[in-house]
């Protein structure tokens, strides 16, 4: 609803990613409402400026953009590893690589982010190191350490559990090596159905990748 109310404002257009897309902005930055009874002036809509580029539809990993302006939710990775409370589905496991939390591929790819500028807002930047930490680090991790490093940021708000199973994924499409299946196998007998499932997975495709 929030991108429609932003193109009738004259903020941007929708990109064929189903993002807003502002030309001195790229699809960098959070939309706003404030609601008036004020009769404010009306401002026309942004023109469309992708032209024929198709830039994030191609790079989409999981193939989720399935047409310009046309997302299957259901295979985005932002929503497989954010939104999804269950199991992520077992074709989808390998495309998602090595990301943990969201992708942003078709922002990265976007011809229009290299207006996009880096914000001194404090709370933007990346905290606990997260931008260099390993996965199998990030595995280790007890309940407790993930709640007190989370804290105050979007991350905490998927929950340990859904956190483990998206590293799982992770180290599951990792390059086989003892560290990463030690790991693993430590996680084998969680108490979480859910993390069970997704490192039984993950350990799986290193047998095979050893036999």
């Amino acid at each position: 609803m929030e991108v429609e109310l932003a193109v009738k404002a004259g903020i941007g257009w929708r990109g064929k990613n189903t993002l807003l897309l502002a030309r001195d902005a790229g699809s960098y930055f959070f939309i706003g409402e404030i609601f008036v009874s004020l009769a404010l002036p009306v401002d026309p809509p942004a023109g469309e400026h992708c032209g024929s580029c198709s830039a994030c539809i191609e790079i989409c990993p999981t193939g989720a953009i399935r047409a310009p302006y046309q997302l299957d939710a259901r295979r985005c990775i932002s929503y497989l590893t954010i939104e999804l409370p269950g199991a992520i589905p077992e074709p989808l496991r390998p495309l998602i690589g090595n990301r943990v939390y969201g992708c942003d591929d078709c922002q990265a790819c976007c011809p229009w982010n290299s207006f996009a500028r880096v914000s001194d807002e404090p709370d933007f930047r990346v905290r606990n190191g997260l931008d260099g930490a390993a996965l199998v680090e990030l595995f280790a991790w007890t309940e407790s350490e993930f709640d007190a490093r989370m804290r105050g940021t979007a991350i905490r708000r998927i929950g340990y559990e859904r956190w483990l199973r998206n590293l799982a994924v992770g180290l599951g499409n990792a390059p086989r090596s003892p560290e990463v299946v030690s790991a693993l196998r430590a996680r084998a007998d969680h108490p979480g159905a859910l993390v069970r499932e997704h490192v039984a997975w993950a350990l799986s495709r290193h047998e095979r990748l050893a036999s």
